[in-house]
């Protein structure tokens, strides 16, 4: 009763509230009613259970039905699961029929309702932990359907209610271990066993170590082989979900892992076999599921904890060693015919394998793949993908690669720059598949230089990209880059063209392409301005002698004054162009004039304006590239629903996914990572103090002799020497005054981050402005002295009236009391002194009558005896009355009142009530 009562309480409100009034869904609640009393009271056992057959059938198809069900029956049904354990039919029937009450119903979704029936029923049935209990009971019944059914259930409450069935799973003593045991059971109760622990391991990282020490590792990887590996079907899918869950984020369960398992189960699922080499679309799924598994074991955690470092490179250690890079070379470099989705992630695991491990810099640097006798560097071949690929997402993700690979290795970088040579004018133009035969260099050197001919610069912003991360942080390979002469696109010009002329001239050729119609010409120059000005950027970082061969070119340092100034371009492209501006600044050594970085200052400020040029900067800090660069995320996992209608990773539709606030192409988002973003800012910090610097040092030559510096004619030596002095002293006067306000203005300027030209007539009252504001600022500071002041002078006073109100108060008290006191001795003192003149004249005391006192005090008795008498006399009528009714009913139902009654009362409680009279 208290079961029924509890679910009826929790349901009251919610039922009323959806039917919105007692006539809605009436036949529904009628006849679920009807079911449920057969169930509960039903005499014949056929009856019975063609009543549960009826009530599910009801439950799964209406939802009005499942609102009744919710409100009335689940103790009936419970109650069959708890007593009727051996009517294996009617078990049967009342799990399928809670089944199908959790289960939702898709032609009730157009319905307006507040409340979900099958999620309303899922919250009630959760927040019995007894219910979770006793469905755990269940997984050791014989009867094949009961625990088939039983998991059934359990996964409809994990999935409306993961959290609360998590905590009672996790308070059930050993109940994890039968859900555990449901993996070496038949087939289909193994596959609802795996689908349970997956929804249930997510995110529980008690319930993972426990799920792992009933030796998970083992029966996952046990299923994997048995289903065939890769080839396998949605059982591998789930069984590799299941392993991810295990080791997401759980240093010890991946260490655990690693000490027991190995690697080796893991690696040999990315083998492929046959000779077709044929993807599936469940094979792609499972082999993506095996990589996310590598990815979590290598990815490196948002935070930074020296355990999960140190466990990380263990693993990258152990996988190394079991050869995982050839695998992993295979399935995103090699096989070709393997769908984008397996060759992005294997490259992106490539990259972290290698990042920031010299060992394993190395093996990658002396892979070869192929056969022959067409073997070829492994680096060769991802530098093949990222020029020749058509999808944008395989060259990110081969990007990538060589981004981990050039991360803090100077040795790997010089060793690719040391094959830049460029080919002889017969291998330039040799066919693409003829440069299997060509170094890296020459073949990245073809691809920054080949575009020219067909007016497609994608491939040189490609090759572009690679060469910023083997020029990133290295002085030495940046210089000699710039030595790398290309042949003259005219004999007749002279020398050779440097590589450095040549990207600026890509530069303003994608600018033009893209501004012809105001669209883009093609696909690709959306984002190539942007990935040769990063280039530009990282190769004029802390560089001098490449800031010198930029300025050689006068119309270079003309460009990006346009540049900066471009209201058509994008806010990235104007600020990457005025971070080039700002660098050529800060690295500028020169001396010669027109090049030093005065007058790179004088040409911002007389073509752009110092205000709008540091403007810049803060658009470019504002755009979605720059403010949503985040570092690397690890791969979303890939569950039942969204891997279903997982199809090939597409290529971004540029038309889409270009925001309408921010022009840039969201495939830049990846290459401008949260690194770079931060290189820009740093140096954006150094560009304004370098150019509040040159405004505050006077140039070293002065341009124009003034007039008074000559002789007049007549005039003595001593008063022109006098008159000399006069004027140097008032010039340095002057100089050193216009110093000091132009280094003002310019920190201003920097601080204010070009936040608006400000008019002439407020800066011609400024100083009054300034003078009358801190005229005022004093007033106020002695003001808020003097309010201060006041304020403690009255907290005081109040401190002081209540400690007196309290003194006032207590002597008051004080006062009254003893006037109490006074009162009372004077009436004792009346009353002696009465009784001692009554003593003195004589007179006898009354004496009180005890007779009548006695008299009084019986009748009183007497009267409360008589009252509990008749009360008494009452109870016994109706005791009586009960009592034959009960006869009648016990005649009735053909009962012997006369023998039932015999012996009762006879030894019983009457001998000691006469004890008590006689006493």
């Amino acid at each position: 009763m208290d079961l029924m009562s509890g679910y009826k309480n929790r349901v009251q409100g919610v039922v009323g509230r959806v039917f919105g009034n007692e006539n809605s869904g009436s036949s529904e609640d009628s006849y679920v009613e009807r079911l449920l009393d057969r169930i509960s009271n039903g005499v014949l056992a056929e009856d019975r259970r063609a009543a549960i057959a009826e009530l599910q059938s009801v439950v799964a198809e209406s939802g009005a039905a499942q609102l009744a069900f919710g409100a009335m029956g689940f103790p009936v049904i419970l109650s069959v699961l708890k007593e009727e354990r051996d009517d294996v039919e009617m078990v049967r029937g009342a799990l399928e029929t809670i089944v199908s009450a959790l289960t939702p119903i898709d032609h009730a979704r157009g319905q307006k309702n507040e409340v979900q029936p099958a999620l309303m029923n899922t919250d009630l049935l959760s927040r019995e932990s007894e219910s979770i209990s006793l469905l755990l009971s269940l997984l050791l019944e014989e009867d094949f359907y009961v625990r088939y059914y039983t998991l059934q259930l359990l996964t409809a409450l994990l999935t409306n209610s993961p959290n609360r069935l998590q905590e009672a799973i996790l308070t059930i003593p050993r109940g994890l271990t039968r859900l555990m045991d449901m993996l070496m059971d038949r087939e289909v109760i193994r596959n609802e066993a795996l689908l349970l622990l997956t929804y249930l391991t997510h995110q529980a990282e008690e319930i993972q170590k426990i799920v792992v020490f009933e030796g998970a590792f083992e029966k996952i990887f046990s299923i994997i082989k048995e289903e065939g590996g890769s080839e396998g079907g949605v059982v591998v899918q789930d069984c590799l979900q299941l392993l991810n869950n295990l080791i997401h984020n759980n240093v010890s369960n991946q260490v655990l892992l690693r000490e027991t398992m190995g690697f080796d189960p893991l690696i040999s699922i990315l083998k492929l076999r046959g000779s077709s080499y044929s993807f599936t679309q469940q094979k792609t799924i499972n082999l993506l599921g095996a990589l996310e598994t590598i990815n979590l074991l290598i990815m490196r955690g948002p935070e930074t904890d020296p355990a999960k470092d140190a466990n990380r490179l263990t693993n990258k250690t152990g996988l190394v060693q079991k050869k995982v890079l050839d695998h992993l070379l295979m399935l995103g470099v090699e096989s070709q015919w393997a769908p984008v989705a397996v060759r992005c992630t294997a490259l992106r695991c490539i990259g972290d394998l290698i990042e920031s491990h010299p060992k394993h810099l190395d093996v990658l640097a002396t892979k070869v793949l192929g056969e022959e006798p067409q073997l070829e560097p492994a680096l060769n071949s991802i530098l093949r993908i990222i020029l020749r690929t058509s999808s944008k997402q395989e060259f990110v993700a081969a990007d990538y690669v060589f981004k981990c690979f050039c991360e803090k290795n100077p040795d790997g970088q010089t060793m690719l720059v040391s094959t830049l040579i460029p080919q002889p004018q017969s291998m330039a133009h040799a066919p693409p598949e003829e440069d299997v035969n060509m170094s890296f260099g020459s073949m990245l050197l073809q691809g920054l230089t080949l575009s020219e001919t067909d007016g497609d610069l994608e491939t040189c912003c490609r090759a572009a990209s690679v060469l910023s991360h083997i020029l990133k942080d290295n002085i030495q390979c940046k210089e000699r880059v710039l030595r790398v002469e290309l042949e003259a696109p005219t004999p007749s010009l002279g020398s050779a063209e440097p590589l450095l002329h040549r990207m600026v001239k890509y530069l303003a050729l994608a600018s033009s392409m893209k501004s012809k119609d105001g669209k883009s010409s093609t696909s690709g120059n959306t984002y190539v301005q942007p990935i040769v000005l990063k280039l530009l950027v990282t190769w004029l970082s802390d560089c001098p002698s490449v800031v010198q061969c930029f300025l050689d070119s006068r119309p270079h340092l003309t460009y990006l004054l346009e540049s900066v100034s471009n209201p058509t371009t994008t806010a990235c492209i104007r600020g990457l162009a005025a971070v080039l501006l700002g660098e050529c600044v800060i690295y500028n050594k020169s001396i010669e004039t027109g090049k030093d970085a005065f007058a790179i200052v004088d040409a911002i400020s007389q073509k752009v304006g110092l205000t709008s040029y540091f403007l810049k900067f803060e658009e470019m800090q504002k755009s979605i590239l720059f403010s949503s660069a985040k570092p690397a995320q690890p791969i979303k996992p890939l569950s039942r629903s969204t891997a279903a209608g997982m199809e090939e990773i597409e290529d971004v539709d540029e038309n889409q996914a270009i925001d309408q606030k921010n022009e840039d192409h969201p495939m830049l988002a990846p290459l401008f990572d949260s690194q770079f973003v931060n290189f820009v800012r740093n140096l954006e910090a150094d560009i304004r103090d370098s150019i509040v610097d040159v405004y505050s040092q006077p140039k070293s030559k002065v341009a124009v002799v003034p007039a008074e510096l000559e002789q007049k004619g007549g005039e003595s030596d001593g008063e022109y020497i006098k008159r000399l002095k006069s004027f140097v002293e008032k010039q340095c006067s002057e100089i050193q005054d216009l110093l000091s306000r132009n280094a003002t203005l310019a920190e201003d300027l920097a601080k204010m981050g070009g936040g608006g030209s400000s008019r002439p007539e407020h800066r011609a009252s400024g100083g009054a402005e300034r003078v009358h504001v801190e005229t005022l600022r004093r007033d106020l500071q002695e003001a808020s002295q003097r309010l201060e002041m006041l304020k403690a002078d009255k907290t005081k006073i109040e401190s002081e009236a209540t400690m007196y109100r309290n003194l006032a108060t207590k002597i008051e008290a004080d006062l009254k009391s003893l006037s109490d006191a006074y009162n009372s001795l004077e009436q004792a003192n009346f009353h002696l002194d009465k009784e001692v003149k009554a003593l003195k004249s004589g007179g006898a005391m009354p004496v009180p009558d005890i007779d009548a006192i006695k008299a009084e005090a019986r009748e009183e008795a007497q009267k409360e005896s008589e009252t509990e008498l008749n009360d008494l006399l009452v109870c016994l009528g109706q005791e009586q009355s009960k009592v034959e009714k009960l006869s009648a009913r016990l005649l009735e139902l053909g009962v012997d009142v006369d023998e039932l009654l015999e012996g009762i009362g006879d030894e019983t409680g009457l001998p000691e009530d006469g004890e008590e009279e006689e006493e």
